[in-house]
């Protein structure tokens, strides 16, 4: 059989075995549970959390009480929603780059949903945003992978209100460019880890003074103590917005995940070399431009299904459908589109062979 080639990494990154190892060995040799005991090895777990979540605050200039782990974007951008208790004439800012998870938690909250121009090169219309109460700004789109100028989004969405709640989706961006969410000035931002090469069930929720909003869920490890009767006084930021126990094996491969990718991220120039060839294929029609790790397009009389069918037989795994990001495909007028996404693990080789595939369906 042909090697297994895997050109998926916008759907989720391949673990490195250093992350394998750190949470195989925080199994074995030190797992316990964080702040419920006094031992050396509660100890120890409390100052892993510690670690990685200043690791990741430096990671994206935050400050680090305004760091919260959730099980990923799509569990942040849900909590969201319950922080801010929209009201149904709340008017909330989205855009046809969006994934499902940045924009449906807001409209099936009842909000007021006004939809965010595009202009000519697909990115968002900063001369045309919408007045709003909440605006979601989706960093870098799934499907089209451009990285937008969030920094001045905000800036012209506060022009419209300047006391409007800027949510960024940074799910796929985080892989591709440093973010400074101070230089952005949002509010809000999510990203989940297995985006960055860490595990699954383990993401981000940034909140800009995280200690000014009240608390979405309720439980054990949040509450400082019980005043009197049903009055509890709950802890400061983070641990205000972490009830329960927290994911400690996926949080320990994180902080490790974050070191490497800051070292070691997609070479670019597999999807420069990609998006050269591809453009001499007949048939072949791209929807991005090079500048990211991923790269779709489609093929005229045929289904991307049977293209990814026909890729899967050749051992290659790619991404093909709508990418859970229906607004775009329907913007761009088709049902879906394939995609190719490159990890710090991939090669040259690894995109000849996909290449020698899309030639072969174009015969």
């Amino acid at each position: 059989m042909n090697k297994f080639i895997y050109l998926d990494s916008a759907a989720t990154m391949q673990k490195s075995d250093a992350v394998i190892d750190a949470q195989t060995h925080f199994l074995r040799e030190k797992y316990a549970n964080s702040g419920r005991g006094v031992c050396m090895r509660v100890a120890a777990v409390d100052d892993m959390v510690r670690d990685t979540r200043r690791s990741i605050a430096e990671f994206i200039n935050a400050d680090y009480r305004d760091v919260i782990f959730t099980s990923g974007t799509t569990d942040s951008f849900n909590r969201i929603v319950n922080i801010l208790k929209l009201k149904p004439y709340t008017v909330v800012a989205v855009s046809d780059l969006d994934h499902h998870s940045a924009r449906l938690p807001f409209q099936m909250a009842g909000a007021k949903i006004t939809v965010c121009p595009l202009d000519d090169n697909m990115n968002i219309d900063i001369d045309n945003v919408p007045y709003a109460d909440v605006f979601v700004v989706t960093a870098m789109s799934n499907v089209l992978g451009m990285p937008q100028d969030v920094a001045a989004i905000v800036r012209a969405a506060r022009e419209k209100n300047p006391d409007v709640i800027v949510v960024v989706d940074a799910a796929q961006y985080v892989v591709h460019e440093k973010i400074d969410v101070k230089k952005w000035d949002c509010d809000f931002l999510a990203f989940s880890g297995h985006k960055i090469g860490a595990d699954t069930g383990v993401g981000v929720m940034y909140i800009k003074n995280a200690d000014g909003y009240p608390a979405d869920k309720f439980g054990g490890g949040m509450v400082e103590r019980r005043i009197y009767e049903n009055d509890f006084l709950f802890m400061r930021a983070p641990e205000k917005f972490e009830a329960g126990t927290l994911p400690l094996t996926q949080i320990c491969g994180f902080g490790r995940a974050v070191r490497e990718i800051q070292s070691a991220r997609p070479d670019l120039n597999l999807i420069k070399y990609l998006y050269d060839e591809l453009l001499k294929i007949n048939r072949v029609k791209i929807l991005t431009r090079r500048d990211a790790s991923m790269l779709s397009f489609i093929i005229d009389g045929m289904h991307v299904l049977d293209f990814g069918a026909i890729a899967g037989a050749h051992n290659i795994c790619v991404r093909v459908g709508n990418m859970c990001a229906s607004w775009i495909h329907q913007h761009l007028n088709i049902d879906g589109s394939i995609r190719v996404s490159v990890g710090p693990y991939n090669t040259k080789d690894d995109i000849d062979s996909f290449i020698s595939v899309v030639r072969g369906c174009v015969k």
